[in-house]
């Protein structure tokens, strides 16, 4: 069939193809699999990849998409599109000694295209876009799978030739149906690895371009490999294991352009063999076109490098517990130990959680621990496929191998903790480019599988069964992925020894009210992780709500004890030693929480509410003043400043203030509320009525609000409405202060009224 659509005007040409497709060993030749053309067989994955992750298009923001969306002021207008270039993921400054140097400014502007086309916060374009680019790359995966496992060969009419239908279109759907790929996917933060994978593949496919024109590997298009560079480039933009795919290029280059083999150029190598260029190294265009590719990789290092900075990342020890490990033998030890893990999660997806930190991977400390079975059997496969991909007499099965372990091991080496430090222990998003070689040698195995079987139907049917599995966990852990609740729990049972589950799942409580199911997941994570900060300062949170005040001082205490610079512990601890009326030691609280960060405009607001107890209203009215300018729709230090001015007999002040604050904040009904009640005193009536009827639209079951309306109404003479409001007021709060006894003297009045007209 192939052959009958070649060009008939070239015929030496065509079978010349014809002859080197039949000498290449075929894989489809022994697979039970299904045969589809070309444009159906993309059809079928993308369905069965939209399929996967379809439910979970109406997800919320869930876990990191908090700090990296919601939070993050490079995805709004008023910030200038040029700031995206020198912030890290997070929108923090990348000389900031906080940044986490994650530079993947082109990720960022999506999430602000996505943002802008919204018109704010929704999710479910955010995880419509998430799903669309899965889809594409699952597509993508068939072209990439058929170079990779078939070969490249072009016809005459510069048109790729699939020599592998079958195995390419079933390693497109074991990646497309993968259960790890469901953070990416799922996740809106996972956009990272998508777009970064989608420009991988794009360079992938683009270096391939370069030999459409290819005779023995003579001619190639400069043009193509450099567009290929530049592709790899964004991708690196994208996500920093974009970068890997130059290297990727070079591999396949050598491996089936040149048809490179490597065991023969060492064994040439190591004799000092003259007659290298046999070999293929040295044939006309390979140093060349790997020269370009390093050549622009160290220009886009060298560029990156120059924009981050020098400082690395900062990570704490829960983040990556084996990185400070003083021993170079517990390190090694647990690194590897990482990697049969992922190795796992490729091999049995089942156990999937969003977080592996903190307790989740307790350290091998010795080689008597049982875990060191899985370092073996890792190390085993890997010395078995790379005696295998490099001693074979077969080229097929070199290449492969070759290929299959390039695209598991190269994509992973920038999470590998080999070259610099990572801030994870394991992260089912990074393997969702060295899954593509997982993909090759599942399917390469399954070829020689079939092969050897006779009942090459079961197999199939075994094949099958194991990707609609696949198919059904992915349909389950994108709906746990739907809220942070269902993520979160679902987490439970697969690290139970992780401090920041027990912490996520209390917050995710605390959040939805529910104070004492959290105290006891935060109680849980600081028993499990007892340098766990932030639980320590939720859980005194929570305690200092329910007036546990002793309790939640000795957690906060130990808080700032444990990290001096932790500003909101400072803050809580400065709330709860006012509460306990300690006001020198809450004051110096609160200006060692403002000594740590500057910009704390929540801060500056207890600070003030302490010198309003303690009578000091200049320094109260300073204190809020700096909130309002660090944070100008601060709604409770503008409240507090109208209030205070008005309690002292400035109204003239309160009222500039209170109209100040309304010009910021405009909808505010509160403020609307208080800034009534100073013009209800400054008699001017008419405009003190209008602001508390659009107070009591804006909160119509506030009791106070009708009952400060009632005491205008009362003052301005206007009875019947004022008994109208009291009335009111008293029906949503019977217990409402001072409404009563206010009822009370106009209806006295009324009655009064009404004798001297009877």
């Amino acid at each position: 069939q192939i052959c009958n659509q070649h060009n008939a005007e070239a015929p030496n040409l065509e079978q010349a193809f014809h002859r080197m497709a039949q000498t290449e060993p075929n894989l489809d030749h022994d697979v039970s699999w299904f045969l589809l053309p070309s444009y159906w067989a993309k059809m079928v994955v993308a369905l069965i990849s939209f399929l996967c992750f379809a439910n979970s298009y109406d997800g919320d923001f869930v876990f990191d998409d908090s700090e990296a969306i919601i939070n993050n002021k490079d995805l709004r207008a008023e910030t200038p599109l040029g700031d995206l270039w020198h912030h890290d993921f997070w929108g923090s400054k990348l000389s900031s000694n906080t940044s986490h140097k994650s530079y993947r400014p082109l990720t960022v502007l999506t999430f602000r295209i996505n943002y802008l086309f919204a018109g704010g916060f929704y999710p479910v374009g955010f995880h419509v876009i998430n799903i669309i680019l899965h889809c594409t790359i699952s597509v993508l995966m068939v072209d990439v799978f058929s170079i990779l496992l078939g070969g490249l060969q072009f016809s005459n009419k510069g048109r790729r030739l699939n020599l592998a239908p079958k195995t390419s279109l079933l390693a497109a759907l074991l990646f497309a149906v993968h259960p790890v790929h469901t953070e990416c996917v799922a996740g809106i933060v996972g956009r990272a690895d998508l777009l970064c994978a989608l420009f991988f593949l794009l360079s992938f496919l683009g270096y391939c371009k370069a030999f459409r024109e290819n005779k023995e590997g003579h001619n190639f298009s400069i043009f193509w490999v450099l567009v290929s560079v530049i592709l790899g480039a964004i991708a690196m933009l994208c996500k920093e294991q974009g970068i890997t795919i130059l290297g990727l290029n070079a591999v396949f280059d050598a491996l089936v352009i040149n048809k490179l083999n490597v065991l023969e150029l060492i064994q040439k190598l190591l004799h000092k063999d003259k007659s290298l260029e046999n070999v293929g190294l040295l044939r006309k265009g390979l140093l060349f076109r790997i020269t370009l590719l390093m050549s622009g990789g160290a220009s886009i290092l060298y560029i990156r490098w120059r924009i981050m900075g020098t400082g690395p990342p900062a990570f704490t020890e829960v983040d990556n517990p084996a990185s400070f490990a003083d021993s170079l033998f517990v390190r090694a030890i647990n690194y590897n130990y990482y990697y049969s893990l992922n190795a796992w999660l490729l091999l049995c997806p089942w156990w999937l959680c969003f977080d592996w930190s903190m307790g989740c991977v307790p350290l091998i400390k010795s080689v008597s621990d049982w875990r060191i079975i899985a370092l073996a059997a890792l190390w085993f496969c890997l010395i078995g496929l790379i005696c295998q991909a490099l001693c074979s007499e077969d080229s097929h099965k070199r290449r492969i191998l070759t290929l299959g372990l390039g695209f598991l091991i190269i994509p992973f080496l920038p999470a590998s903790n080999l070259f610099f430090r990572v801030g994870f222990v394991i992260a089912e998003r990074v393997i969702y480019l060295p899954s593509i070689g997982y993909c090759i040698l599942f399917t390469y195995g399954f070829s020689l599988l079939s092969k050897q079987a006779k009942k090459k139907k079961i197999l199939a049917v075994a094949v099958l069964g194991i990707l609609l599995i696949n198919v059904m966990r992915c349909a389950l852990r994108s709906s746990q992925w739907r809220s942070e609740e269902q993520l979160f729990r679902s987490a439970l049972s697969v690290c139970p020894l992780n401090a920041k589950v027990h912490y996520n799942v209390g917050k995710n409580l605390a959040d939805k009210g529910n104070q004492s199911a959290a105290i006891k997941y935060y109680r849980e994570a600081v028993r499990l992780n007892p340098k766990y900060v932030h639980a320590m300062n939720n859980l005194g949170n929570i305690l200092k709500e329910r007036n546990e005040l002793q309790e939640a001082e000795e957690l906060l205490s130990l808080a700032v004890q444990i990290q001096p610079d932790f500003a909101a512990a400072w803050m809580n601890l400065g709330i709860v030693q006012n509460s306990l009326r300690r006001f020198e030691e809450a004051e110096q609280s609160y200006w060692t929480a403002i000594k740590h960060r500057k910009k704390y405009p929540d801060c500056y607001y207890n600070l003030g509410r302490l010198y309003a107890d303690l009578n000091r209203h200049i320094d109260a009215l300073n204190a809020w003043r700096n909130a309002t300018v660090l944070k100008p729709e601060h709604s409770l230090a503008w409240n507090n400043m109208i209030i205070l001015l008005d309690n002292t007999g400035n109204l003239a002040q309160a009222e500039a203030v209170g109209r100040e604050a309304l010009e910021l904040i405009p909808n505010d009904h509160s403020l609307m509320f208080s800034l009534a009640n100073v013009l209800g005193k400054s008699q001017k009536y008419k405009e003190s009525e209008a602001l508390f009827l659009k107070a009591i639209k804006a909160n119509p079951n506030a009791a106070s609000y009708h009952g400060n309306l009632a005491v205008l109404y009362h003052r301005w003479g206007n009875l019947d409405l004022a008994k109208k409001h009291y009335e009111v007021s008293l029906k949503l709060d019977p217990m409402a202060p001072g409404t009563k006894e206010n009822y009370s003297l106009l209806r006295r009045k009324l009655e009064q009224l009404q004798k001297k007209g009877g």
